[in-house]
């Protein structure tokens, strides 16, 4: 996105830069102070070129029709779940829902435990943690595009690990069992990111 910065800084902002002129716009170097070129200098171009391509080819009753299914998904969901994973506002809501898991279901694990457990459905987790004023939260985006047939397995999905919860919770602790890799150290992944791929030595 666009960066504003005051009159002084401007001799250290990144190259090329796009500045206006008499003749309209030009790419200008930033000299001797400048950091220089930061990865592509296109920014977000395609991110909009997609954005605006779905929006044309949906048009206005399209639009419409999406964003009502998606807020449909989102209120099925909400209240499919909502035995297990109370919705953090019990009203109807709209393209994605907060809920939080039970007491019941918090008793020894966490909604981190929910979100690696989820990968062995083949469900890659919500958003979880956010918002940061919910408790355990999961935000749970279903789109427009999901089926109904997709959303009734993630509901069942849940719901097992409602019941895993309750009844061995250490199965939750030990997830994911099913994928390439298994649980990673979040915290020693962050302090020490790998962020390379290095071929094995043979």
């Amino acid at each position: 996105g666009p960066v504003g910065v005051k009159k002084h800084l401007i001799p250290f902002l990144p190259e090329p830069r796009i500045v206006k002129t008499s003749k309209g716009y030009a790419l200008e170097k930033g000299g001797r102070k400048s950091i220089g070129r930061l990865r592509a200098f296109l920014g977000n171009t395609g991110a909009l070129l997609r954005a605006y391509t779905y929006l044309r080819l949906l048009g206005a009753e399209g639009l419409r029709s999406v964003s009502e299914t998606a807020i449909l998904h989102a209120n099925y969901l909400r209240v499919s779940l909502g035995k297990d994973f109370p919705p953090f506002v019990d009203e109807p809501c709209m393209h994605e829902c907060v809920l939080q898991p039970s007491s019941e279901v918090l008793q020894g694990i966490k909604t981190l435990d929910i979100a690696k457990r989820l990968l062995d459905f083949g469900f890659y987790a919500p958003t979880i943690y956010f918002p940061l004023i919910v408790p355990e939260a999961m935000m749970v985006e279903p789109t427009e595009t999901e089926s109904r047939q997709t959303l009734d397995r993630f509901i069942q999905a849940m719901s097992q690990i409602a019941r895993e919860a309750v009844e061995d919770s250490q199965k939750l602790k030990g997830a994911p069992t099913r994928t390439p890799v298994g649980r990673l150290d979040e915290v020693r992944a962050a302090r020490f990111p790998n962020l390379r791929w290095k071929p094995s030595e043979k």
